[in-house]
């Protein structure tokens, strides 16, 4: 038993460091050795949790899903009005990309998915199937203009949400994340909600910069 805890403990501090390492030099120029020094490990142990870079950087995409989804998990639960709870989600996630380096590396990671294979596509279709069926329920309360298709909102929400932290990235290091995603939710809501509903609605995107 307490083998097979610090084998559990030694393979989370190789993701841990191997995220470090993805997030700061990208996949492509990051190498094992890297994350060995980085993991305070030896490749001993690297290589016996993990046979190839691709391997772990597809585990620190896996760990960076599971910690989006209990997360989120957790917000959907609050039972909070859909076009709500899409507001929280993503604010959620940004707050996690400003602060996480193992979210950061697994978005990261996820966006240069072309570098390895297989090409990752589980946690795009995760996030646009939870939109998809948050848009519906949003469009049921009376929220959402029935006119919108949620599958082509969904598919334009999470590519928007992308772009809107791969470019903070790129300027800022994602410090104006929050105000970027508000933003961006700032835009939406006038084309998304039911037109008598807005002036009730367009609060919601203060709840982006709210403390969690």
């Amino acid at each position: 038993m307490a083998r097979q805890a610090r084998a559990l403990a030694t393979r989370e501090a190789i993701i841990r460091g191997a995220a470090v390492v993805f997030e700061r030099l990208g996949y492509g120029n990051a190498s094992l050795a890297d994350v060995a020094v980085e993991a305070n490990v030896s490749k001993g142990a690297l290589y016996f949790h993990f046979d190839s870079k691709d391997d772990l950087a597809l585990a620190v995409i896996e760990e960076q899903n599971r910690i989006s989804q209990v997360s989120g998990t957790a917000i959907i639960a609050l039972g909070r009005p859909a076009l709500e709870t899409m507001i929280l989600l993503c604010a959620d996630l940004g707050r996690h990309l400003m602060t996480d380096p193992v979210v950061q590396a697994g978005i990261r990671l996820t966006t240069e998915a072309a570098s390895f294979q297989p090409q990752v596509i589980e946690p795009y279709r995760d996030w646009l199937v939870t939109f998809e069926n948050l848009i519906r329920t949003g469009i049921g309360e009376g929220d959402i203009n029935e006119n919108v298709a949620p599958d082509v909102l969904a598919w334009f929400i999470i590519p928007s949400f992308t772009g809107v932290q791969l470019v903070a990235n790129v300027f800022t290091s994602r410090h104006d994340l929050l105000g970027r995603i508000r933003q961006m939710w700032e835009i939406l809501l006038p084309s998304v909600t039911v037109p008598e509903r807005y002036d009730d609605l367009r609060h919601l995107t203060r709840l982006v910069e709210t403390p969690a």
